[in-house]
């Protein structure tokens, strides 16, 4: 049986400015390196350790999730979103209810729409801490800062258990609603850990924030300028940390956001330390949010009544609903045709999109800096290739 094999490093002659020849190195960092956060591969064009140019290479998990989704019932799609950014399901489920409530128009009770920020700002807090952790692994830093940002994880991860019956594929909204409601005794649950999270942030950022290696490794590295972020169409912390003031809770104020008051951080450099400190801050924010929603959440019915489950057949029409994810915007364009599965089904994964500038971020920088550029920009290969 055949095999192929990935070259790891090939040889290229250039220019010389003595009249001779000096080399170029061609790198091919994966699909197996345990920096590239998945089965995803860049070859990289070196001269000495300073970058001249990259190329990312996707596909190696396409999955052929939209194809899939064209052929299967509105709401049996519901469990694919899981596996997208499969840390961050409950806001995959969000993005495409949110789709097709917009498609079929159909209302969300008050109580369910509170369930949806809270367990969606909850799924933020883990997928910003992991990333932290998973941030400093890259840069040489032993697993103390991800081990901590796991265990802060496992207790939220033990919250969506106990409320969805799982702990990463939840599954948990429905169109119209949410799939199961809270108990009084998970709120509680739900309230101390949110109470106890700023402490491990003040650790957290006791550690890191003015680490002055931390700093040297990552302060003018991976520079994405404002002009690059806007016109590649970049969103989520990435923008927000190379200073454009875009949060799509503010800017469509979708489910109940515009009752929640909260800032959108935002940095100065759109270097990976500002990417860092975003993502802190906007934990930070997140527990805000989760401090007003635990306050005001009252009792009420999860699902609105009128929503058909069996022989449910959307108008025929289109709609696009998208989210502020953890990782940026999260879309799903839909068209129905009057039938019981989508006509066309599309997903708009932020992690993809974030991923496009990674070039230009890292040209010029050491190879070193490669990696620490990649991990700044929070992707996961189920939503780059689904």
């Amino acid at each position: 049986m055949a095999t192929t094999t990935y070259p790891t490093a090939h040889i290229t002659p250039k220019p010389s400015t003595d009249g001779g020849e000096d080399q170029f190195l061609e790198v091919s960092m994966g699909p197996q390196h345990p920096s590239t956060h998945g089965v995803f591969r860049m070859n990289v064009v070196l001269d000495g350790e300073r970058v001249v140019k990259l190329k990312p290479v996707f596909g190696y998990l396409h999955r052929n999730h939209e194809k899939i989704a064209e052929n299967e019932s509105y709401l049996g799609s519901m469990p694919y979103t899981d596996r997208l950014d499969y840390l961050c399901s409950i806001t995959n489920n969000w993005a495409y209810a949110l789709a097709v409530e917009k498609l079929a128009g159909i209302q969300v009770p008050e109580r369910a729409e509170y369930l949806r920020v809270i367990t969606g700002e909850l799924t933020r807090l883990q997928n910003h801490a992991c990333l932290i952790g998973f941030l400093m692994q890259d840069m040489g830093a032993s697993g103390t800062p991800l081990m901590y940002a796991f265990r802060e994880r496992e207790k939220i991860l033990d919250l969506f258990e106990s409320l969805t019956g799982a702990r990463m594929m939840c599954n948990y909204m429905r169109f119209g609603g949410c799939r199961v409601d809270a108990s009084a005794d998970w709120l509680q649950q739900a309230q101390k850990v949110m109470e106890a999270f700023p402490r491990f942030l003040d650790e957290y950022e006791r550690l890191l924030t003015e680490n002055e290696i931390l700093m040297a490794r990552t302060q003018g590295v991976g520079v994405l300028p404002r002009e690059l972020a806007v016109n590649a169409g970049i969103t989520g912390p990435m923008l927000r940390a190379s200073g454009i003031n875009y949060d799509i809770r503010k800017v469509d104020k979708y489910g109940i956001y515009d009752r929640f008051a909260f800032k959108v951080p935002l940095g100065e450099h759109g270097d990976v330390y500002d990417r860092y400190m975003i993502r802190v801050l906007e934990m930070r924010e997140s527990i805000r949010i989760l401090q007003q929603a635990m306050r005001e959440i009252s009792p009420g019915p999860i699902q609105d009544p009128k929503t058909k489950i069996r022989g449910f057949r959307p108008k025929a029409g289109e709609a696009y609903g998208r989210i502020e994810s953890p990782k940026g915007e999260l879309g799903f364009y839909l068209i129905s045709d009057g039938s019981p599965n989508p006509y066309r089904y599309r997903v708009r994964p932020p992690s993809l999109i974030n991923l496009t500038v990674l070039e230009e971020m890292c040209l010029g920088q050491n190879v070193a800096d490669v990696v620490i550029t990649l991990g700044s920009i929070d992707i996961v290969l189920g939503e780059v290739d689904r």
